[in-house]
């Protein structure tokens, strides 16, 4: 039970310290008692909430206008802009999503200095290319954030994304005249899929509730249809709901989407959330053409499975039931049996990860954390055999997985931009991409750099991996300044994939760069996500702790150098660490972060993240959710790091107002002159797939970090 008070005292808190070098915006306190099972939190920032009130619009546009004021001035801030560009430009035209559909390929390209991606196609890999869509012709500011091909070669479906937001428009385009139908499917996340029907004629999709992020029922309350394309979207059929389905037990937080395995002999219900855990039903394809389709259980959370791919009748699977490295195993898809299956690869000393499927194949990798081998089974034979890729972070990526065994490969590293190769999975046969790859020649970045891996004692004595990249000329003495950055959440993990133009443009400035893989990440299999979720979470901000002090003590850096840094959910990270550490860093960089999780449960995305960090609900949770949440453990007259909190103004995932609040306690109860900034862009949400919006942002915040580290290069201009 949480009992609320208001107290009506108008309060108003300043740091004479901070107020006499930086005018930030006044923000008054209006104090709001909240009692959590005996637990009284005081909440001076409720007012800022309210995102539809014209004076919190107004505060979050002064923070904005007050930011850039001063980080637009800092020299340098230009040239990391202009040097990101640069560095983008040598890798030439970049790849993104690439389908074949019998000999045509479709795929969306970046070409070299431009911003976005658009979406072209070729008869055969080395045809000419046809530019199909700029989504700049739909709206200025548009992006393509996914698309799919009808099996009859004949039809386009894509989604399309303005400002940056995540809720996008679901269009549908005539190949052969390169127009749009009518049909406007809308609204729909980004990340959700849409599959055609085998005859081409209809479309699967997943629709919210509203494209509205400040509603309490944004994220909730999704429904699955079929749409028949030509039709009025009103008369869309509901293949899945809450509302419609109550047997399903589907959750208003979980989101229903349905897919078709290769052989459309049945229709796949999957029920999404945050948990990596899979739950799904499953219905004969004939099925589809009833008015309501009777789903039976296929997965439930309690097996335990955390990827599966479906190849004929087999049903191929990863799960980490009793086995918390995973093990791999099928069952058959008539007669599923999880407890019972037959064991591909038993568990072993190295995580499985990443299960994927070509027409007649399944892959996986074994990782030791960082690197990955790369193996194949043969779905008929179960043969299992290796790919011979080099040493490295390793992916793989289906072309047409209904249609062939055509694949292509990923190797990569920190410094080491990634080398794609063709891989034919029939004949074995192996070879450096040529057609549909990158066109560009970057340098060896690797004379320049040296990488480490090291693992650091945490402060219970688990060993915590630490990735290390830093220049080959400076002088590990402890003058240096070092980024450190780190997430460990939702079992993600962080394999050495090539670092960007951004992050190489930060190695540039004599910078170390350090990546902490702590418990909440996945990269040691499950029980590392276990023991870094709910009430272990302290975990993940004691891990990055420790390796934080690991880089200072082998004078790597020094606390005078050091720069924290934390995303989305990584922001309990970066804020729990500053304020139990407020000693620890120079400069903390918070983007889009979740700083105040006693509230998040409350925001539109809130019950979403339930599984990981638990619910208010449940008073044992709360105790850890309040030992999560950064904004009260802000103490009045603590000296704090110079901060840069960054948000998005249309971000769906972390409400605006979560990095606001901690930014307006910051800039009050700080007393060190470190500044306090909170960076608001109005042309993004929780990421951007507009490059220049990208560089500008992180533009912005290396400039704060060097000039806060003292780089000569970096300074306000008089």
């Amino acid at each position: 039970m949480i009992r609320k008070t208001t107290l009506a005292l108008l309060i108003f808190i300043t740091s004479q310290a901070t107020q006499a070098q930086y005018k930030y915006p006044t923000t008054p306190e209006r104090p709001v008692v909240d009692d959590y099972f005996g637990t009284k939190i005081t909440d001076s920032y409720r007012w800022l909430e309210d995102m539809n009130n014209p004076e919190v619009q107004k505060w979050f546009k002064d923070e904005s206008d007050y930011t850039n004021s001063i980080v637009k001035t800092i020299s340098g801030r230009d040239a990391l802009f202009n040097r990101m560009k640069e560095i983008q430009a040598l890798g030439g035209d970049q790849y993104g999503s690439i389908i074949q559909v019998g000999d045509i390929f479709y795929y969306t390209k970046n070409k070299k200095q431009e911003n976005i991606y658009k979406l072209y196609f070729r008869k055969n890999r080395n045809g000419a290319e046809v530019l199909l869509l700029d989504p700049n012709t739909i709206t200025k500011g548009a992006t393509i954030t996914n698309f799919n091909i009808s099996p009859d070669n004949k039809k386009l479906a894509v989604t399309i994304s303005e400002g940056g937001a995540e809720v996008c428009d679901l269009k549908i385009m005539d190949l052969e005249s390169k127009k749009f139908l009518s049909d406007k499917l809308t609204p729909v996340w980004s990340e959700f899929p849409f599959e055609f029907t085998p005859d081409s004629k209809a479309i699967t999709y997943t629709q919210m509730a509203t494209r509205d992020n400040t509603s309490d029922i944004f994220l909730k309350n999704m429904k699955a249809f079929l749409h028949v394309i030509g039709t009025d979207p009103k008369t869309d059929k509901i293949l899945a709901s809450k509302e419609n389905n109550p047997e399903l037990e589907i959750l208003a937080a979980q989101f229903p989407y349905v897919k078709f395995p290769d052989d459309y002999s049945y229709i796949i219900l999957d029920i999404g959330s945050t948990k990596n855990e899979e739950f799904s039903f499953y219905a004969p394809f004939s099925e589809l053409g009833k008015s309501k389709i009777n789903w039976k259980p296929l997965v439930k959370y309690e097996d335990d499975i955390t990827d599966s791919q479906i190849i004929g009748d087999k049903l191929f699977f990863l799960t980490h039931k009793n086995a918390p490295n995973y093990k791999l195993a099928y069952t058959s898809l008539k007669n599923p049996d999880f407890n019972n299956p037959t064991i591909l690869v038993p568990e072993n000393d190295k995580v499985i990860r990443r299960l994927r499927k070509s027409k007649n194949f399944i892959y996986y990798n074994l990782s030791d954390g960082i690197n990955q081998e790369t193996f194949q089974i043969n779905a008929k034979t179960l043969e299992i055999k290796k790919i011979p890729l080099p040493a490295g972070s390793n992916s793989v990526f289906s072309l047409s997985p209904r249609q062939n065994d055509n694949m292509m490969l990923f190797n990569n590293g920190w410094v080491t931009p990634s080398t794609d190769y063709d891989y034919d999975a029939q004949t074995g046969k192996l070879g450096k991409s040529k057609e549909l790859t990158a066109n560009g020649s970057f340098p060896d970045f690797s004379k320049n750099y040296v990488v480490k891996e090291v693992e650091v004692p945490s402060h219970d004595g688990v060993m915590v991996p630490l990735s290390i990249i830093y220049p080959k000329n400076i002088k590990i003495d402890g003058s240096t300044p070092c980024y450190i950055t780190g997430y460990g959440a939702y079992g993600i993990s962080q394999y050495p994939y090539f670092v960007g133009s951004s992050v190489m443009t930060l190695l540039e400035q004599n910078t170390i760069v350090a990546f902490a893989h702590p418990r909440g990440g996945g990269e040691k299999g499950n029980k590392w996500h276990a023991d870094g979720m709910k009430a272990k979470k302290s975990n993940t901000w004691k891990d990055f702790i420790a390796c934080s002090e690991y880089l200072i003590k082998e004078k790597y850096t020094s606390k005078e150098k050091l720069i924290g840094n934390g995303v989305s959910m990584g922001g309990i990270l970066i804020g729990r660490a500053i304020t139990e550490r407020p000693d620890l860093y120079k400069v903390a960089l918070v983007e889009v972060g979740c700083t105040n999780a006693i509230r998040m449960e409350t925001s539109p995305n809130g019950a979403n993240q339930i599984p990981e960090i638990g619910t208010l609900k449940n008073e044992e949770d709360v105790k850890y959710i309040l030992e999560m949440d950064s904004q009260s453990k802000v103490k009045k007259g603590e000296k704090y790091p110079a901060t840069f909190i960054r948000t998005g103004i249309n971000d769906p995932r972390v409400a605006p107002w979560e990095p606001g609040k901690f930014a307006a306690i910051l800039q009050n109860y700080n007393s060190s002159e470190n500044p306090i900034l909170l960076h608001v862009n109005y042309a993004n949400g929780h990421h951007s797939s507009d490059l220049d919006v990208t560089y500008g942002d992180e533009a912005d915040m290396w400039a704060f970090a060097l000039w806060q580290v003292g780089n000569t290069k970096f300074q306000l201009k008089k």
